[in-house]
């Protein structure tokens, strides 16, 4: 598996998320940043169809609450990876060119996150 942000260097961080100038504006992402949250994110599935099956078996509670749980860490720490890759690039270049929405719009991001 490739390196985290985490674990990145901001300069590597830099080259994970924002398209370059002139690029695919809808392309913000390197295929090695995309291929970490994509494998994240099928790992998550997988755990939220074992805790459907859990609830059809009529599981106990307790168990079922437990993954649930571990589901609920998992979205959090892929939210966290991509957060900290955006801000690292997208909104730091945009910091830099002086764009004066990117506060308000990284704001509108954050609210949503912390419902």
């Amino acid at each position: 598996m490739g390196k985290t942000a985490e674990q990145m260097a901001p300069i590597e961080q830099k080259k994970m998320c924002c398209a370059e100038d002139g690029e695919d504006s809808s392309a913000h992402m390197t295929d090695e940043l995309q291929r970490n949250l994509m494998n994240r994110m099928n790992r998550i599935e997988g755990q939220v169809k074992g805790v459907k099956r859990m609830i059809d078996r009529n599981v106990y509670c307790d168990d079922i609450l437990t993954q649930m749980s571990a589901v609920q860490s998992a979205l959090h720490s892929v939210s966290r990876l991509l957060l900290e890759s955006h801000i690292n690039t997208c909104v730091m270049d945009r910091l830099e060119s002086k764009d004066p929405e990117i506060v308000a719009e990284f704001m509108t991001t954050i609210s949503k996150i912390m419902k």
